[in-house]
Formats: structure tokens, C-alpha cells, sequence
């Protein structure tokens, strides 16, 4: 009980230095790939909380803080996210989600030393694209780490939910450029672009409940009297699980072979972003959050959300160890997620009072985990279940 009133008392006691950072990414927003001013600011504050940091981990505006103690026990992280969005900033508040970050990993690092272990801040970028925690995956940071967490903001309280696998799939179509008085020495590409559209169209009365297919037409030719030689198109294939996304994939592939072969024009389709998994919940996780949220006195606490919608890298941190991303309210249910009066909730004071909540929170799932290991053990045989069934 000491030690959680030490985890408590400390987080209050640091909340205006992690409100300096949230503002200071709210003032400096950097989409992508491109937080590395960010990074700076995040891996400065934790070599000062007495974090061994390393800059540039896997990726260029990757990080990693970690608090040995040198002694046998779980290692702990504590997921940041910090990329900004196109001309709305922090409209999805992933400058909270890496104040409330460091704030638990900070809070737990104060009490670790009693139970052995690591603490780890994790700092994952570009996560609205070109995944962050897709290339940690790949590159073996999660096969060492016991349980991550982390939370999200947004309008509601939760405890998390499943999400989509998401395939991003590039259409290039290549034809013979001529002068649209004469179309019957050319070959359209554009033609293929829009035939392989309305044949994708017709596609989504023929997949799963739950499916989404939705894509533009990037290039689709310069002058109106040129008959085009190049169009291309980009989609998105969501499903439950990444197998089926790939196999609607292959029948958008089908439908734009058929059209090439319609207008004498040929093909090439490559993956243009990053790949996204599903997220696997780990519905003991889920259970402790949820015991802990109702103890901190939030209400409304949502349970887990079955429906998959949307896509994130976590599904990435998911397969690989026990993983969760819960949700904290800061905004009314008006606010509309990827907007700026979304970013402007995260340096509100609701959006400080989320901050404390769920560092709170999280830090208290992991005080809970160093204090019962069979606890741990459960989430572990879960996610080993989850996994390898």
C-alpha cells in the first residue's frame, strides 16, 4: 500500500514538468519519421529522471530509457508515441500518450528497486503511417519485454479494444501516351485506374462483415488532350486478421489484371506503407486496468470493444508480448478524433487531469505485476494462448 501511495503522490507531485513536455510538442508538432526534436525533449528529461537512453533506437526518431536494477525480474515498458498529423497537430493526442508514458515509467522507477526487474520507456514514432512499433517488432525489442502498455486519449473511458489488420496496397497502371484525337494509338491508363476502381467497388458486397476497402486515384494523368500513360491508384484492405486482408487483396489484384488486359495496359502493385496487424487483447490486462480505473474513481469505464475498427501499430507490440492500450477521456463526445480541438483538449485540464488518471493507472497495472507474480504468470499464459493457441 506504501508503495502505490509513493506511485500516486509522485505522479502529482511531477504533473506540471510532464504538462511542459505535452505543451511543448502541442507548440512543436512533428508528423512521422520527423520527431526529432521530440526526441531530444523526451530522451533529455529521461537521462535527468536517471534513464540510461539511447537515441535513434531502430529508427531514426526511435528511443529507448531504461532503469536496471540489476536485480532478477520482469521488465516493464511503457509505450510513447509522439508523431503530429498533417496541418491539425496532435489531433490524436500522441503528445499525452508519451507525457502519460514517461509519467508511469518515472512513478514506477521511484519503487522498482524493492522487486527487481526493468523499467523501460519506449519511445515508438510515426505510428499514423509508417509504424514505429512495426519495425521494433521486426527487429526483436518486445521478445525481451515482459508487458507493455500504454494509453490513449480521446472521448471515453476504456479499457481498450481490437483492431483491424490493415494492408496498404499501390495500383500502377503504365499505357502509351497519345493525343486524345487519336486514342487508338494509345493505351489508357487511366482507363485501367477506373475500371479496377468500380471493379473494387463491386468487390465489397463480397467480403466479410467487418471488412473496409476504401482507396483514391493518386495520379490519374496531366492534360485532358493526352490520352494517359501512367495512373495509379491507393487503398486500404482492412479485415479482422491480417490472412484475410491479404486475401481480399488478391482479389482487388484479380480485378486490375482484368482491367489491364481490357485496355492493353500492364500492372504493378507494391505496398506503400507500412503493414499494420491486428491487436491481440489480453483480456487479464484488461481486467487489471479496469479494477484499477475503478479505483482511481473514473467513471464510465468501457470494457473491451469486440469491434474492430480502425488500425495501429500496437497489433505489431501485440503479437510479440502481453500488450495493452487503454483509453482515458479528455474531450466531450463531439470532439472529433484527428482534429485540432482534439490537440487542443491535450493541454486542457481535462486533458491534464487524463494525464495523471492514466499514468496512474498503468503504473498501478505494473506495481501489480512486480508484486504477484503468478499475476504475471496469467497474463503470460494468455498471451502464449493468444498466440501459439
Amino acid at each position: 500500500m506504501e508503495n502505490k501511495q509513493t506511485i500516486l503522490d509522485f505522479i502529482v507531485s511531477k504533473t506540471d514538468d510532464y504538462m511542459a513536455l505535452v505543451k511543448t510538442m502541442y507548440e512543436n508538432p512533428e508528423i512521422g519519421n520527423q520527431e526529432f526534436e521530440t526526441m531530444e525533449l523526451l530522451t533529455n528529461y529521461l537521462i535527468d529522471a536517471g534513464f540510461e537512453t539511447q537515441k535513434g533506437y531502430v529508427v531514426p526518431t526511435g528511443f529507448i530509457g531504461t532503469y536496471d536494477t540489476k536485480k532478477e525480474g520482469p521488465t516493464i515498458a511503457f509505450m510513447c508515441e509522439y508523431d503530429a498529423l498533417p496541418e491539425v497537430g496532435h489531433g490524436c493526442g500522441h503528445n499525452l500518450i508519451a507525457g502519460i508514458g514517461i509519467a508511469a515509467g518515472e512513478a514506477l522507477k521511484q519503487v522498482v528497486d524493492q522487486y527487481g526487474g526493468k523499467v523501460i520507456v519506449l519511445g515508438t514514432p510515426a505510428e499514423e503511417n509508417f509504424g514505429g512499433k512495426v519495425s521494433m517488432a521486426n527487429a526483436g525489442v518486445f521478445d525481451t519485454i515482459d508487458v507493455a502498455l500504454m494509453v490513449h486519449p480521446g472521448t471515453k473511458n476504456g479499457v481498450g479494444s481490437k483492431s483491424q489488420a490493415l494492408n496498404p496496397i499501390k495500383f500502377e497502371f503504365f499505357g502509351k501516351n497519345a493525343h486524345a484525337c487519336h486514342p487508338e494509338q494509345g493505351a489508357s491508363a487511366l482507363d485501367a485506374a477506373v475500371m479496377t476502381f468500380v471493379s473494387i467497388n463491386m468487390l465489397r458486397q463480397f467480403v466479410e462483415p467487418g471488412t473496409y476497402i476504401h482507396g483514391i486515384i493518386k495520379d490519374g494523368g496531366t492534360a485532358a488532350n493526352v490520352i494517359p500513360a501512367y495512373a495509379s491508384l491507393e487503398y486500404y484492405f482492412r479485415a479482422s486478421t491480417m490472412k484475410y486482408a491479404k486475401e481480399v487483396t488478391e482479389k482487388a489484384i484479380n480485378c486490375a489484371k482484368g482491367a489491364c488486359q481490357a485496355t492493353n495496359t500492364t500492372l504493378k502493385t507494391s505496398v506503400y506503407e507500412c503493414p499494420y496487424e491486428d491487436t491481440l487483447v489480453n483480456y487479464t490486462l484488461a481486467e487489471m486496468l479496469t479494477s484499477t480505473y475503478n479505483e482511481l474513481g473514473l467513471p464510465n469505464v468501457d470494457p473491451v470493444d469486440e469491434e474492430a475498427k480502425g488500425s495501429t501499430d500496437v497489433g505489431a507490440a501485440s503479437y510479440k508480448c502481453p500488450t495493452i492500450q487503454g483509453n482515458i477521456k479528455i474531450a466531450s463526445d463531439d470532439v472529433l478524433g484527428h482534429s485540432k480541438e482534439m490537440a487542443a483538449a491535450t493541454i486542457s485540464e481535462d486533458g491534464k487531469n487524463g494525464l495523471i488518471k492514466a499514468s496512474q493507472a498503468i503504473a498501478l497495472v505494473a506495481l501489480e505485476l512486480l508484486e504477484n507474480p503468478n499475476k504475471l504468470k496469467q497474463v503470460k499464459e494468455e498471451f502464449n494462448q493468444s498466440v501459439h493457441g
